[in-house]
């Protein structure tokens, strides 16, 4: 079990966002990424709305105002500042429950505090690591955020992957996979992704 859970988990993980989407340079919005056929733009908006989900399911407020699965190039003006008021509001809206709570509302139905947290940072952190490896940055994902997040991955993603289409199919981890790349693999993602060309 990892030693980040809960709230300082959720925090992690939208920093590792937050930091990521102020360091892509303004010329690769539109770069591809491992989520095929979505560009930097789009897999931002796609976190946005979903984080936006999270926080809504809480508080009944601030839901999105578009699909996150099919999700425009809506972030025209100022990324950061769209993306820090939304993460904000995700934020306050579990620091408002108790730890222990039993069944916190999420856009996946109710589920434990802890889990609920880790499946809001899983969203927030594999994004953001689409986006790093997108646009060339040397912002890996932490280990220790994704031991945390393994919880929320163990728990849901089959899931959500063989009801919903929402995760490609699991990849094998390398031999000797650190926790990053065995999250990566399990959701579908290729841990040694690159952009073509590069």
């Amino acid at each position: 079990m990892s030693n980040v859970e809960g709230m300082e988990l959720l925090t992690r993980a939208h920093n590792y966002l937050r930091e990521v989407t102020a360091a892509v340079p303004e010329q690769a919005w539109g770069a591809p990424t491992p989520c095929s056929e979505w560009t930097v733009r789009q897999v931002l908006n796609h976190a946005r709305l979903d984080q936006q989900a999270y926080g809504a399911a809480i508080t009944g407020a601030g839901q999105p105002d578009s699909d996150p699965f099919h999700p425009a190039d809506a972030l025209d003006t100022d990324a950061q500042a769209v993306l820090d008021k939304v993460l904000r509001d995700v934020a306050d809206a579990y620091a408002q429950l108790p730890v222990g709570t039993e069944q916190v509302p999420t856009p996946l139905g109710p589920l434990p505090y802890a889990l609920a947290a880790a499946a809001a940072a899983m969203d927030a952190a594999v994004h953001a690591w689409d986006m790093a490896v997108a646009t060339g940055q040397d912002a890996p994902l932490e280990d220790d955020i994704a031991e945390g997040i393994r919880l929320a991955a163990d728990g849901l993603v089959d899931h959500l992957r063989d009801s919903f289409g929402v995760f490609a199919p699991a990849r094998e981890a390398a031999e000797g996979a650190g926790p990053a790349e065995s999250l990566l693999a399990f959701l579908g993602r290729d841990p040694h992704w690159t952009p073509v060309g590069s």
